[in-house]
């Protein structure tokens, strides 16, 4: 055979496999083969049957975009495939391109006027059409009169402020949207946007972000109408709220000119959409003009750092395009560096808040982070030091501070680059030199010396915490090795002791009682002031304050420490063998503190859930702010893991709102991060009624990250709680099971069918009984040429009873849902009467009561199979059962009853009474 003609032949057998497969229900087999035999194919007519097949896959998978591109590509090879039409026209339909739809629905039914379907799509659509044009024409007056009403400075204020409301939540319609844009509602926003009414403004900025949320059209004319200049001047402005709304609406604004573009446009949007990138370089060198802005409120700066941390680095290193971080380090690192070496006591420079350096920080770090090579990072090296050195190299005290103040932000985020910056030459001599100086009233001598004399002897207290920090982390240089003790005897406690003292010290500013804060960060490493710190009531309460509080850069901290409290940390166990060598090579072997065993990390659990340390960890996920980190999500996902390990713990995490608060940390986390939330969700969800823990929408949102544990990379626990939880969800309604199939986890659940592991391999054939609930589902039962049916049959008769329980009680379901696949039980193996019989004679009453409905299910199905089993030892069984009696239950009886039946039905034996007057006529 040529290879041409091999080629032939898989196409045709990827083709009708492909059809097979969509007729079974399995859209992403179908999908693969498909994609399979377009690459063997190069005939035209051939390509555009399976472009319009794949385009079927994907309207039933709900991937619009990708059926419309397919079912475009069989119409660009035959214009006259109506087929291919019909599937373009439904797509149009649901991405609510109406007119699109309307054209070709039409065309669908001038090519075949009696085809029904066609004709109904038809009507559809001119119903959707019509509705649309009626929104249309009744929103175009109120928007005049609202708008009216706003810009009349006489008005009533109650009617002014209805206005602003009606204007926002009309907005967010589609319609509504589309109708203030059409009418010259920008223009009338930008006049809003002037008003010295600050509920006018942000009303105003909340109208703006209806417009432009999905819709790239509309935000790219919205940017180039009113201009950054004046969207960057009205989020600098002194009023924190109208800050934070402009914040939000260019976040929006980023967020359509970017998403939008990864979609495939195709149609008349094509022709009218332009390439984005100028608005987003246009928006991003405003906000970079923004950092060293004198006019600009610190609120103001504030929100634009959030906004480069958030759109300017990769979302994922997948992605090899780093070119926005490269342009903004190009264009703007200097005047990024210009706000972190900012000192606020100093009069020179912009404002700032409390915020503003770590927010500095974590930027540098996400951008330094998202380079791909040497010479990226050496090029940030580079403009970091040549900063650095312009003001170390002036003059005066203050040119040198400046320097000082943009080594320690560095330090703080990009630390590698912090670090070099601080080996120039002469830098940490300066340093040095300042902590000795007449300012600081203190002598130097080294390291260690000069910070116990800074905390001993300055009069200043924002000094002193400082200089606690620095001993504090000295203090915990061993970690949590037990034998690495770097001060004297009681030293630490007396540390934390100073720590819990300020931070409870409402006295204090509150940059002080974050620095105590970072001081327990560091120490409690160290068992014995764990212990102290959570049997200290009132400083876990002015900690989980400062945690609530507007000082965002606490959250590491706090995180922090709690990690250490709750030891949530990663803990290596060490190989006893390779300890006995270290041993006896005289090499230091790492100690676990005895305060860490299990029994004392339950009882701090304990203690600081009685302190409400959950009310304070939902306060830190729901603030938006830039000194949440990846690294502090990852802290915070660690912290409630931890604290729902404990079954009984379980409801009071959830009563205090930490079931909400998981969800956004499995989505939005590092990848440990997502696993360790996720793992936690999968524990409250096997132990708590779902539909209570997680109300309303919320449980939908459960199902991703569940999906998510079902890797090869997690743990086989993480897998087997995974499974747990779904099998709770998949239990409760139609709709999540749809959403756990739409996730892709049905191969995967079946895959751990396979599992060497008895609990894994019981726990996914549980989660497929109640999956198998799904007519989906039952599809890939019915299809021919796996062993999906055997393994039931197989399984029904394993040792293990928790996997017997759980094949039996699917295989129950299947042969109840789908009586056809009851003829191919004994096609799966030669033992399957074998494998019923001992079901019916199991001494486990649930798994005698699935053997007699299988039996059932089977003998209504197919006589013949009935036959055989009457012929069996089933027969005497079956009558035993169904008298009743001791041990047996009353639907065991019930069904074995109806199972004899079915066999008189069938005249396979006689009914009771039959023989009786049987033997009545005997001679």
């Amino acid at each position: 055979m040529s290879g041409s003609e091999k080629e032939k032949e898989d196409y045709a057998a990827l083709k009708d496999e492909g059809n097979t497969l969509f007729k079974a229900g399995d859209m992403q087999g179908a999908v693969r083969c498909y994609t399979k035999a377009l690459k063997l194919s190069d005939s035209k007519a051939e390509r555009a049957v399976l472009h319009r097949n794949r385009s079927a896959c994907y309207l039933k998978q709900e991937e619009y975009n990708k059926a419309e591109s397919d079912a475009s590509k069989a119409l660009d090879i035959d214009p006259g495939d109506v087929k291919a039409r019909f599937r373009r026209a439904q797509a149009f339909q649901k991405l609510v391109r109406l007119d699109q739809a309307f054209m070709d629905a039409q065309r669908c039914a001038q090519l075949e006027p009696k085809n029904k379907a066609f004709q109904d799509l038809l009507r559809q659509l001119g119903a959707q059409i019509q509705q649309k044009s009626v929104q249309l024409n009744s929103t175009d007056a109120r928007v005049q009169q609202m708008f009216s009403l706003l810009l009349d400075a006489s008005a009533n204020d109650s009617d002014r402020q209805k206005a602003a409301q009606n204007l926002v939540v009309l907005s967010r319609e589609d319609a509504g949207a589309e109708q203030i844009f059409r009418n010259d509602g920008v223009k009338l926003i930008q006049k809003l946007l002037h008003s010295n009414q600050e509920d006018v403004v942000l009303s105003a900025l909340r109208t703006l972000v209806g417009l432009c949320t999905g819709h790239q059209s509309r935000t790219m004319a919205i940017v180039n109408e009113l201009g950054m200049e004046q969207l960057c001047g009205v989020m600098g402005s002194g009023a924190s709220t109208v800050s934070l709304a402009a914040c939000h609406l260019l976040q929006v604004m980023f967020e359509s000119l970017t998403e939008v573009m990864k979609r495939e446009i195709r149609g008349k949007d094509e022709a009218i959409l332009a390439e984005p990138s100028k608005e987003l370089r246009s928006m991003l060198r405003h906000l970079l003009e923004m950092m060293p802005a004198s006019n600009v409120s610190g609120t103001g700066r504030d929100s634009a750092i959030n906004l480069m941390v958030k759109q300017v680095p990769r979302k994922s290193l997948k992605n090899p395009d780093n070119s926005l971080t490269l342009w903004v380090i190009d264009q703007g690192l200097k005047k990024i560096l210009a706000v972190a070496g900012t000192v606020p006591e100093l009069s020179e420079g912009p404002p700032l808040t409390e915020n503003s350096h770590m927010s500095c920080s974590v930027l540098l770090s996400k951008l330094y982070d998202d380079l791909k090579n040497d010479t990226e990072r050496e090029n940030f090296n580079k403009l970091c030091e040549e900063y650095v050195q312009q003001y170390f190299n002036q003059p005066g005290l203050d040119a040198k501070l400046r320097a000082i103040q943009a080594v320690s932000v560095l330090l703080q985020g990009p630390s590698e680059v912090g670090n070099r910056t601080l080996e120039m030459s002469g830098m940490m001599d300066a340093v040095i030199a300042l902590c000795a100086s007449e300012r600081c009233d203190s002598p130097a001598a080294n390291g260690v010396a000069l910070l116990k004399d800074l905390y001993k002897k300055s009069e200043n207290d924002r000094i002193r915490v400082r200089a606690l920090v620095g001993l504090c982390k000295l203090g915990s240089a061993g970690g949590t090795d037990f034998s690495m003790k770097q001060f004297a005897e009681g030293s630490t406690l007396r540390l934390a002791k100073q720590c819990r003292k300020w931070l409870c010290n409402e006295s204090l500013p509150t940059t002080s009682r974050r620095w105590s804060v970072e001081g327990l960060a560091y120490l409690t490493f160290d068992a014995d002031v764990k212990e102290d710190l959570v049997e200290d009531k009132n400083a876990l309460q002015a900690m989980f304050e400062l945690a609530k509080s507007e000082d965002k850069t606490v959250l590491f901290a706090v995180g922090s420490t709690l990690v250490n409290c709750t030891n949530s940390y990663e803990v290596e166990k060490p190989d006893p063998q390779m300890v006995e060598l270290a041993k006896y090579a005289k090499q230091h072997v790492p100690e676990v503190h005895p305060k860490d065993a299990t029994s004392y990390v339950e009882k701090r659990l304990g203690k600081l859930l009685e302190a409400g340390v959950v009310s304070a960890l939902v306060c830190m996920v729901k603030k938006e702010s830039p000194a949440l980190t990846e690294a502090c999500r990852e802290g915070i996902a660690r912290i409630f893991l931890a604290l729902v390990d404990r079954q009984e713990d379980r409801g009071t995490v959830v009563a205090q709102g930490g079931g909400k608060a998981l969800i956004p940390l499995a989505s939005d986390n590092t990848d440990l991060g997502k696993i360790k939330a996720a793992q936690a969700l999968a524990k409250i969800t096997i132990t708590s009624n779902p539909e209570i823990a997680f109300p309303g929408e919320r449980i939908n949102e459960m199902v991703r990250p569940l999906v998510s544990l079902l890797t090869i990379e997690c743990t086989l626990l993480q897998n087997f709680e995974a499974l747990m939880a779904l099998t709770n969800l998949a239990g409760i309604n139609e709709r999540l099971r749809q959403k756990i199939i739409k996730e892709k986890a049905v191969a995967k659940i079946e895959g751990y069918m396979f599992e060497e592991h008895d609990l894994v391999r019981a726990a996914a054939t549980e989660c497929m009984c109640n999956l198998v609930l799904s007519t989906e589902v039952q599809k890939l039962y019915l299809a021919t040429g796996n062993d999906r049916l055997k393994l039931l049959v197989l399984y029904s008769g394993e040792d293990d009873e928790r996997l017997r329980k759980a094949a039996a009680g699917t295989l129950a379901m299947l042969t109840s849902e789908q009586p056809e696949l009851c003829a191919r039980i004994p096609g799966t193996t030669t033992h399957w009467l074998e494998i019923l019989q001992s079901l019916l004679l199991c001494e486990i009453s649930d798994l005698r009561h699935r053997g007699v409905v299988i039996v059932q299910n089977i003998m209504q199905a197919d006589k013949s199979l009935a036959e055989t089993i009457m012929e069996s030892e089933a027969l005497e069984i079956l009558s035993v059962l169904a008298k009743g009696g001791e041990g047996t239950s009353k639907p065991v009886s019930q069904a074995a009853q109806n199972c004899l039946d079915i066999a008189v039905e069938y005249s396979i034996i006689m009914s009771r009474e039959g023989r009786e007057k049987e033997k009545g006529t005997e001679p």
